[in-house]
């Protein structure tokens, strides 16, 4: 998807006035110019919508968080830096997939009991699934809380979310998971 020349210079003044001047303006601008662009890219890679739709907001966040900081050296070459953007989110999305399965296998049953059930053999495809429903937010929540082991302090900090934002979350995707496990069962 290659940009037009009349778009870069767009883009870049957009970027500039980013920057330079934190117009809020040129940020919903340029988040209209490129969500439709990153959604598109999550369609042919992650071939989901609602993951696709994640991961649009997800690269419009970054995106916008590194023009903020002053991190985009060149702003004539936005399309191509939003594009990175969307290839290394992937990335990152896939090689998480991989370590959640892996560490289902090992720590499914643990999980399955901090959720409130207590099988004695854990439907790991099951599991999976429901894990697969929740949103990014709350399985990163989950991930951090009982893989990484870090406290809700160290994950407020690390998603720049309060301590209560932290708690309701993982209580919210607790119980998620717990409904979708059981059946919707209490």
């Amino acid at each position: 998807m290659e940009a037009r020349h009349d778009d870069s210079v767009e883009d870049a003044a957009l970027a500039r006035r980013i920057m330079l001047d934190r117009d809020a303006s040129a940020e919903a601008l340029l988040c209209q110019r490129f969500l439709p662009r990153a959604r598109a890219y999550g369609l042919r890679h992650l071939r989901d919508a609602a993951a696709a739709s994640d991961l649009a907001q997800d690269v419009m966040v970054l995106l916008l968080e590194a023009l903020r900081a002053g991190r985009v050296e060149e702003p004539d070459r936005l399309a191509a830096f939003t594009m990175g953007i969307c290839r290394h989110t992937v990335l990152q999305w896939k090689t998480g997939d991989r370590r959640r399965l892996t560490l289902l296998e090992r720590f499914g049953p643990e999980l399955a009991s901090a959720v409130g059930t207590a099988p004695t053999i854990v439907d790991k495809d099951k599991l999976a699934l429901c894990f697969d429903r929740l949103g990014a937010r709350e399985r990163t929540i989950v991930v951090m809380t009982y893989f990484a082991d870090l406290d809700g302090q160290e994950i407020a900090e690390e998603l720049a979310m309060s301590m209560g934002n932290v708690r309701v979350a993982r209580l919210r995707a607790l119980r998620h998971l717990h409904d979708c496990v059981t059946g919707g069962a209490a």
